[in-house]
């Protein structure tokens, strides 16, 4: 009996050293060098938490009511600020995002949406997936972002 006492405790400490060493950090990303070049995890690790699922969004108009119709960069920036805002609704921020899905009607812009990733996330990106298509819904949008947060926990 004192035995399996003790194996019990043994494991609690495991998990506790294990899984608890990152506890300051609120996930734990699973990356390669290319994942890092292109802005992206090839996973992302949390416990706990509150889940979000952050519909698709597009931006042809800025804060300003400026049309963004054939700016993909301004569209981006205002993508993540809507986004942005969504999460602060419930208590969240961008580095709250542990996937990402990314609509593009340009292959082109492809490379220019990663540069724009790294501004905008600096570190800790999310798992992604960046799809090229022929259109979307809003006839001047040029990317979509749809994504999932776990907002606290671990």
């Amino acid at each position: 009996m004192k035995q399996a006492g003790w194996g019990l405790l043994s494991a609690m400490l495991f998990a506790v050293v294990v899984f608890g060493a990152g506890a300051a950090q609120a996930k734990d990303y699973i990356s390669a060098p290319r994942a890092q070049e292109r802005g992206y995890s090839e996973a992302v690790v949390t416990e706990g938490g509150k889940m979000m699922w952050l519909a698709g969004q597009t931006a042809t108009v800025d804060d300003a009511g400026k049309s963004l119709a054939g700016n993909f960069e301004g569209q981006v920036r205002q993508i993540f600020r809507n986004l942005d805002r969504t999460l602060n609704k419930a208590g969240g921020k961008l580095s709250d995002i542990v996937q990402m899905t990314v609509f593009i009607t340009d292959v082109r812009d492809g490379d220019h949406f990663v540069k724009l990733r790294h501004d905008i996330l600096r570190d800790h990106f999310p798992g992604s997936a960046l799809i090229t298509i022929t259109a979307l819904a809003a006839p001047d949008a040029k990317i979509e972002i749809q994504g999932y947060a776990v907002i606290g926990g671990r």
